[in-house]
């Protein structure tokens, strides 16, 4: 069950322009003002950019949207220097937009890690995390932080002690080729469970 603090929570276009507002002062999410974590920012505003304007539902991912019975509130946990994030949280939106039975929040990460704390990726606080909640407030799935090929060369690439400069841009290339396909994909099953 979600804690009963009420967090800050953004609507994927509230999300956006505060991370343009941030980055036009100097900042990345977080409070960061590294050049590495306003660079990060940068890319990642493009990403998102170009999901935003390129990706549309498949078919069948809109039929899992349409096959919703009951409302859900769908809570997004991220930063705006993740790069993974920039190739899923734009397809999470457009998701939520098509459904009337989706309520998307977008929190940053770092100001809720109580939350964070709870849904771990092999104990490290991965993000973007999606947790799925039901009408009741219950718990019914979580997502993230990435499609499941990619985290298989995330995982491939630290067992082998590669640099995370060079996972990161294996990871890029993998989105580029992968097109959305398996987000897509994971998203109409997640959504017929």
């Amino acid at each position: 069950m979600e804690t009963s603090v009420k967090a800050k929570s953004y609507t994927y276009q509230e999300y956006r322009e505060l991370i343009n507002k941030l980055r036009d002062e100097g900042y990345a999410t977080g409070g960061f003002d590294s050049e590495d974590f306003l660079r990060y920012t940068d890319l990642n505003v493009a990403r998102m950019d170009k999901w935003d304007k390129r990706y549309d539902l498949s078919d069948e991912l809109s039929e899992a949207i349409a096959n919703l019975d009951s409302k859900e509130k769908w809570v997004v946990l991220t930063e705006g220097w993740c790069g993974d994030a920039a190739h899923s949280v734009p397809v999470m939106a457009k998701i939520a937009e098509a459904s009337p039975s989706i309520d998307l929040e977008i929190r940053l990460r770092d100001e809720n890690l109580e939350l964070m704390d709870q849904h771990l990726t092999n104990g490290g606080r991965s993000i973007p995390k999606l947790i799925r909640y039901n009408e009741e407030g219950e718990i019914i799935g979580t997502w993230g932080p990435r499609p499941e090929a990619a985290q298989e060369i995330f995982l491939e690439g630290k067992a082998a002690d590669r640099p995370k400069s060079e996972i990161t841009v294996d990871l890029q290339k993998w989105y580029a080729r992968d097109r959305g396909l398996s987000t897509d994909q994971e998203f109409k099953e997640l959504l017929k469970k």
